[in-house]
């Protein structure tokens, strides 16, 4: 839809007689477009047949309110003038890039003084809310479906999803919102605050999590002297996050596998010193073992000798390994039931054993079937999981240690906010010589 639209605007622009000279113009992100009209002054002046008075209402009384509406918003809200909805999808399985691109458009409404609104319809991991509390309620009513658009951007309103991430969110938003008068890390300060706004507003845990959050974090910083010294510095928290599965790392010499833990554990103990050096005035003053709290998709990583004394950033929903099971001599002579093998979480998260995730086994020709409740009930409980993971080690953690090419490592940068994962280098990245970047 996206490409027909630019097509058709060149070709009106053709029509025009509008050369090559405005095409500066027109590539950046807030052109606006005169030749283009939104749908609603359309159908005033009769360009598209528009809808009954009765027929509005059922456009906006959807199957499925937006996230935090109620079915009795129309009578107590204005109409928005302008809106950004952001619909969650899963192309890729995981989580990560949809929470960063949902911060992103947050940030982006709130720039642009749109109403901000989430469609939590096509999600693979059900429920918004079963995660997150509702956004921030909009002071105004969400327009009709039939009104949102991907494109232009200057549509009166928008909507964003992981489809149309390059249109919104492509070489043009790049080139506004970085700041060309940097070649370090502050050049990526402007969309790291629009993360940061969007993290700010939407990262609140659903009550029962919340409360276990506060409760780990809390049982993690007494089991150092934080909680009864004023010296913080005197035991460290060291966050390490191990990302394995369907990621490879970024650097060229472990792009085919994963970077080794005794790299991760090496790192953390350099961050650690680092901070406490930094932090701590006397500089003979003896240096205590950090506190390692580690969370991985990976259940073998636990259990590794490299983080054998780690505690887990939480305990509430673990994703296990596959229990060996018990050798059962059978008779060769004799034909038995085949039995299904348990599948463990070993190696982290897939894609494709996240999309089979309670399918039962179906034929090549049995492409589509309906996903039962228990499928989206443990799909939610995977995105608990990681969302309690991060967090935990981002709120409680005074150094973290993780690979850029995880999405997961860049949410933590994030969370953590500006000063101290950029400015005092408390967010540490061990995958090659990379800065952090959005998208």
């Amino acid at each position: 839809m996206c490409a027909q639209c630019h097509e058709v605007a060149v070709h009106v622009r053709e029509l025009q007689g509008e050369g090559s000279s405005k095409q500066e113009a027109q590539a950046k992100y807030d052109y606006q477009d005169p030749y283009f009209i939104d749908i609603k002054e359309a159908e005033t002046h009769g360009l598209l047949p528009g809808f009954s008075k009765t027929m509005k209402v059922t456009g906006r009384n959807v199957a499925k309110p937006l996230i935090g509406e109620s079915w009795d918003y129309m009578v107590e809200k204005p109409a928005c003038k302008s809106s950004l909805t952001f619909v969650l999808e899963s192309t890729d399985g995981g989580l990560g890039n949809s929470l960063m691109l949902l911060w992103l458009a947050y940030g982006l409404a709130q720039k642009e003084k749109r109403a901000f609104f989430i469609d939590d319809t096509r999600w693979a991991y059900g429920k918004y809310t079963e995660l997150f509390q509702p956004p921030p309620p909009a002071d105004c009513v969400p327009p009709p479906r039939h009104e949102m658009l991907p494109c232009p951007h200057s549509a009166r309103h928008l909507v964003v999803s992981e489809g149309t991430t390059r249109e919104t969110f492509g070489p043009a938003f790049t080139a506004k919102y970085e700041d060309s008068r940097h070649d370090t890390i502050e050049r990526e300060r402007p969309l790291f605050d629009l993360a940061r706004a969007g993290y700010e507003a939407l990262f609140h845990l659903n009550k029962d999590d919340k409360t276990y959050v506060m409760e780990r974090i809390e049982e993690l910083r007494l089991k150092t002297n934080q909680a009864t010294n004023k010296d913080a510095a005197n035991n460290t928290i060291v966050g390490v996050h191990v990302r394995h599965g369907d990621v490879r790392p970024a650097e060229y010499l472990y792009n085919g596998a994963y970077i080794p833990l005794p790299i991760y554990k090496e790192r953390a103990q350099q961050a650690s010193t680092a901070y406490h050096n930094r932090t701590v005035s006397d500089s003979t003053q003896h240096l205590p073992e950090p506190l390692v709290v580690l969370a991985s998709d990976d259940p073998r990583v636990f259990d590794s000798d490299e983080f054998s004394g780690a505690l887990r950033a939480q305990e509430r929903i673990k994703l296990a390994a596959k229990e060996p099971a018990a050798h059962e001599e059978l008779d060769r002579t004799v034909m038995h039931l085949f039995k299904e093998e348990a599948v463990g979480w070993e190696g982290g998260f897939f894609r494709v054993m996240f999309w089979n995730l309670g399918r039962p086994a179906i034929s090549s020709k049995q492409t589509q079937i309906s996903l039962a409740p228990e499928t989206t009930k443990l799909r939610s409980y995977i995105g608990r999981a990681y969302m309690m993971d991060l967090a935990v080690l981002g709120a409680s953690s005074n150094v973290v240690v993780c690979t850029i090419s995880a999405m997961g490592c860049r949410l933590l940068a994030v969370m953590m906010g500006w000063e101290k994962a950029m400015v005092n280098e408390q967010w540490v990245n061990i995958d090659g010589d990379f800065s952090w970047v959005a998208l």
